[in-house]
């Protein structure tokens, strides 16, 4: 396949115990990108197991199952490599729960060549629906992940809606796992431009969500979260004479 021909595109939807929303989140992304989509299903109860082979038995829809609830960054992984064996030049990760509005995301694969190798990040647009804490407490790791890079270039790592270029996502995920669960939203784009790698950053209507599930473990999370910003800063630390000569080199 040469770069300049068309992508070959598959959207990845990790789902946990997401029952009440996965059916019409298939349904939008069916509707506005016509793309293969893969779930990924990260260890559901049977009421949603049953659910997801329902919707695989469409004909767009496929489906690969977790032993277990491995986390959301176990899932993600587990769809790249899905895609790279079935010769896959890029995925759309997309959140199960009906967050992200379907018809902004056409504008992440418009034009996309399957030579394209930059990551391809959405910032969100929230409506009145978003709890003011989370909103606020965004900017904490947008904080973080501004010192780690030396740089404003990620917007919002946080947003679950990305587009990876497959060879390139999967290499650099053999040398730095980025984490089994919600770490890898914000650990993978940060040494994504470490190493130089292009980012886009474009806009998402984000509403909270459709069935009110939320898994993020408040102890077990914010742990994971604290030791991974702090292997970014100390990774900072040891680029930093790299990371100031490109922000030198910057117009």
């Amino acid at each position: 396949m040469t770069p300049d021909a068309p992508a070959r595109t598959l959207v990845i939807v990790p789902v946990y115990n997401h029952a009440e929303a996965i059916g019409e989140t298939v349904v939008g992304l069916r509707q506005h990108l016509g793309l293969p989509i893969l779930l990924v299903d990260d260890g559901s109860d049977l009421a949603c197991a049953a659910v997801l082979e329902r919707l695989a038995t469409q004909p767009d829809v496929a489906l690969i199952r977790q032993s277990r609830n491995r986390g959301k960054g176990a899932a993600v992984r587990a769809g790249l490599t899905y895609a790279a064996e079935r010769g896959m030049t890029h995925a759309l990760q997309v959140d199960a729960d009906g967050q992200h509005e379907p018809a902004d995301l056409p504008a992440f694969v418009r034009d996309l060549t399957a030579g394209d190798e930059t990551l391809t990040i959405g910032y969100p647009r929230f409506d009145d629906s978003v709890p003011r804490h989370r909103f606020y407490g965004r900017y904490l790791t947008h904080s973080l992940v501004w010192l780690a890079t030396l740089s404003l270039t990620l917007r919002d790592t946080m947003c679950g809606a990305k587009l990876y270029p497959v060879t390139a996502t999967n290499r650099l995920l053999a040398r730095h796992a980025c984490g089994d669960r919600m770490e890898l939203d914000s650990e993978l784009p940060v040494r994504w431009l470490w190493q130089g790698g292009a980012v886009r950053n474009l806009p998402v209507q984000v509403r909270y969500p459709l069935d009110g599930v939320s898994h993020f473990a408040l102890v077990r999370d914010n742990v994971r979260l604290a030791f991974m910003h702090l292997r970014l800063v100390g990774g900072m630390l040891l680029r930093l004479p790299k990371l100031l000569t490109v922000r030198g080199e910057k117009p």
